[in-house]
C-alpha cells in the first residue's frame, strides 16, 4: 500500500460560499474520495487545525507521499513544519504540489527559486496537452483534456529546470503554462500540477483524478534505504 496525507489549509471552503459549494468537506477530502478509487493506496488527510499542522514527524515518518494544497495561509505554516516536510523528501517521501502550493514553504525550499508566475481569475477553460505521453502519469490520459472553467496561470513560472514536462495547459485568453512538471531533491521525487481553483470543482474531474493518482503512484518511494553521511572507516586493510 502507498500511504498517502493530503494536507489542505481548509480555509476558503469555509469562507467563501462558492468555494464551501464546490468542496463542501474541503478540497482534502475531495481528492482523497478520488484516491479511495485505487485499492493500493491508503490515504489520510491533514489540517492547519491540528498540532503541528497534522505534520508531526511520527505521520510523516508513516508518510510516503505528501500532497499539498494551499493559497492565501502559506505563512501561517511554521518554518520547523516545512523544513521537517523538506528533510523527509529528501529522503525518499513524494510531494506533489498542486495549483497555489506553488507558493508552499516546503515547494519554494525544495526549488530554491521565488516559484512565481502570472495569473488572472477569469475562469477562462483550460486544454492540458500529454507532452510527454509516455511518461506513467500520462498512463490512460487522452492526448489533451479540458477543464471548463479554471484560474489562468502564464509564464514565465519561476522555477529551476525541471527534469521532465509532462502536461502544457493553455487558456482560453492565450496563455500557456507549464502545468504538469517533475523534479528530483535527493532520494524524493516531486510532482507540481497545476489545475485546482478552489471556487471551481477541478477535483471531481475524471481525468484530473486520474493524474493525481499516477503521480501518488509516481512519486511513491521506489527504494528504502538511506543514505549515510559523516565520517567513515576505510574498507581495505592495510
Amino acid at each position: 500500500m502507498i500511504r498517502v496525507t493530503c494536507w489542505n489549509e481548509y480555509y476558503k471552503e469555509r469562507m467563501d460560499e462558492t468555494c464551501k459549494k464546490a468542496y463542501p468537506n474541503g478540497i482534502h477530502e475531495a481528492i482523497k474520495e478520488v484516491l479511495s478509487t485505487d485499492e493500493h493506496i491508503i490515504c489520510r488527510t491533514a489540517t492547519p487545525d491540528e498540532p503541528e499542522c497534522g505534520l508531526t514527524q511520527e505521520a510523516l515518518d508513516a508518510t510516503d507521499v505528501l500532497i499539498w494544497w494551499g493559497h492565501i495561509n502559506h505563512h501561517l505554516v511554521p518554518d520547523e513544519v516545512a523544513a521537517r516536510v523538506v528533510h523527509r523528501v529528501l529522503n525518499g517521501m513524494g510531494f506533489i504540489a498542486l495549483h497555489s502550493g506553488h507558493m508552499s514553504k516546503p515547494f519554494m525550499k525544495l526549488m530554491g527559486t521565488s516559484c512565481d508566475l502570472r495569473w488572472r481569475e477569469s475562469e477562462d477553460h483550460e486544454r492540458l496537452w500529454c507532452v510527454n505521453p509516455g511518461h506513467p502519469i500520462c498512463a490512460g490520459l487522452p492526448p489533451y483534456f479540458e477543464i471548463p472553467k479554471e484560474e489562468t496561470y502564464g509564464e514565465f513560472f519561476d522555477i529551476p529546470k525541471p527534469d521532465e514536462v509532462v502536461f502544457l495547459g493553455w487558456f482560453s485568453g492565450g496563455e500557456v503554462f507549464r502545468s504538469g512538471c517533475c523534479f528530483t531533491r535527493g532520494a524524493g521525487r516531486i510532482f507540481y500540477f497545476q489545475p485546482g481553483h478552489e471556487s471551481n470543482p477541478v477535483y471531481k474531474q475524471k481525468e484530473v483524478g486520474q493524474v493525481i493518482r499516477n503521480a501518488v503512484h509516481w512519486a511513491a518511494p521506489a527504494f528504502t534505504h538511506t543514505a549515510v553521511f559523516g565520517e567513515f572507516a576505510s574498507l581495505e586493510k592495510k
